[in-house]
């Protein structure tokens, strides 16, 4: 496993919205445009609901974003 690209909760147990299952560390397909790559975030294993920790959402993925669009 690639450690840049694990990006979990600093802290707290975190349960699904939807079914109350337990989220765990699982690698997710990310995709935007045409590029595609995984990274490791919070899941649930019995509905599939992720969980993006805010600093990715509005901080790396952005970065990301940009990055593609410049090209």
């Amino acid at each position: 496993m690639n450690d840049s690209l694990v990006y979990l909760p600093q802290s707290g147990d975190w349960v699904c919205a939807s079914c109350d299952g337990p989220f765990e560390p699982s690698p997710t397909a990310v995709n935007y445009l045409e590029g595609g790559f995984t990274i490791t975030i919070l899941a649930c294993p019995k509905c599939g609901l992720s969980l993006l920790p805010e600093y990715v959402a509005v901080g790396k993925m952005l970065e990301v974003e940009q990055l593609l669009e410049d090209k």
